[in-house]
């Protein structure tokens, strides 16, 4: 998929605060590659004014993990769905987020191969101990 058809990517950070972090670098990039997509970023509840008025994200969703963890989480999974990503770009490791990604209906799913359900995306990554996290 050419630059030029990437109109809608989502980026999903759902951590901790430390990682939340770390995903500006993403955030920064594909808007240097792609400046005219409209990027949404999903993070957990509570990370959720880091990325407050942020000038590369469209639409900030927001998981609340610890009130009706699974309801909402099939609520983001019909949200993202309506909104039918170019790309979904996972930054996580972990199953839900995984099941965000699989289930995206986006045409692009990329996310790390430790992620139980990264056999389900489009483009596996490789997890690199090695390397510092940012750069993953």
């Amino acid at each position: 998929m050419s630059a030029v058809s990437l109109q809608k990517i989502l980026v999903i950070q759902t951590a901790f605060i430390g990682d939340a972090i770390l995903a500006s670098g993403v955030l920064e990039k594909l808007h240097q590659h792609h400046p005219n997509a409209r990027i949404d970023f999903l993070v957990r509840k509570g990370n959720e004014s880091l990325y407050a008025g942020h000038p590369f994200i469209n639409t900030l969703l927001v998981w609340n993990k610890k009130e009706g963890k699974y309801k909402h989480l099939w609520q983001l999974l019909k949200t993202i769905r309506n909104t039918k990503y170019d790309m979904v770009i996972n930054l996580q490791r972990f199953a839900a987020s995984g099941f965000l990604t699989a289930f995206s209906g986006g045409k692009q799913t990329v996310g790390f191969s430790k992620n139980p359900l990264s056999f389900l995306f489009t483009q596996r990554i490789p997890h690199q101990y090695q390397r510092h996290e940012i750069e993953r």
